[in-house]
């Protein structure tokens, strides 16, 4: 499903991500840790074609990254949802918010307002609909940025340290969240420096470390 083959990255002269070789497969959920700095963000961009490697492969859902033009990114991008750390919710209604990506592709009405009433009720905010986010809890706010990443039905999921800014029960309810969506079929790849969120769950964990990655073992 992913697959980075030899990956390079740098910034200027600083080379964030060196020579990465690993893969997710299709309906995976897969963690990737280490400390802040160590390039969790800029593996996730790279999937979302937010940047670019300077060197190696990375193929996404059969296609290479190489291959897809300027043109063709807005409907490539289509295949993922991205959750991040801060939210990033317009100051608009979470029925507004969750909708947005639907309105952008032109759905009529009707299909949206089934689509977003059905994707809020499975992260247990329909009753929300009509709050803006300043009235809403940091958890609350996060389930508004994980339904509006899955309404799209993407084949991918990337979550950005998603739960960094939360408590830990509330964490705990995001990670299940994930584990509702994964078990649909979606592949899930969760970077997070947080060890408790994966540690005994059996999933596959990668860890980033001076810009390199190594399987996790004995999780």
């Amino acid at each position: 499903m992913i697959r980075f083959e030899n990956v390079h990255k740098a910034f200027d002269t600083q080379a964030v991500l060196r020579d990465l070789t690993f893969n997710v497969e299709r309906g995976e959920m897969a963690y990737i840790t280490g400390p802040s700095g160590a390039g969790k963000s800029t593996l996730l961009k790279m999937i979302f074609l937010e940047e670019w490697p300077d060197e190696g492969d990375i193929l996404i859902d059969g296609i290479h990254i190489e291959d897809i033009t300027e043109n063709d990114v807005p409907f490539f991008r289509r295949r993922i949802g991205v959750v991040f750390q801060d939210f990033r919710l317009l100051n608009r209604t979470v029925f507004e918010n969750v909708a947005l990506t639907l309105r952008i592709r032109g759905e009529r009405e009707g299909y949206i307002k089934e689509s977003v009433h059905e994707t809020l009720k499975m992260v247990s905010l329909r009753h929300k609909a009509d709050s803006y986010p300043q009235y809403l809890s940091g958890g609350e706010q996060q389930r508004v940025g994980i339904a509006r990443a899955i309404i799209g039905e993407p084949s991918v999921l990337l979550a950005d340290e998603p739960t960094a800014n939360l408590d830990p029960d509330t964490a705990a309810g995001i990670v299940r969240i994930f584990k509702e969506i994964n078990a649909r079929g979606t592949t899930i790849i969760h970077a997070t420096h947080n060890r408790d969120l994966f540690r005994g769950t059996g999933y596959r964990v990668f860890r980033l470390d001076s810009g390199h990655i190594f399987p996790e073992a004995g999780l």
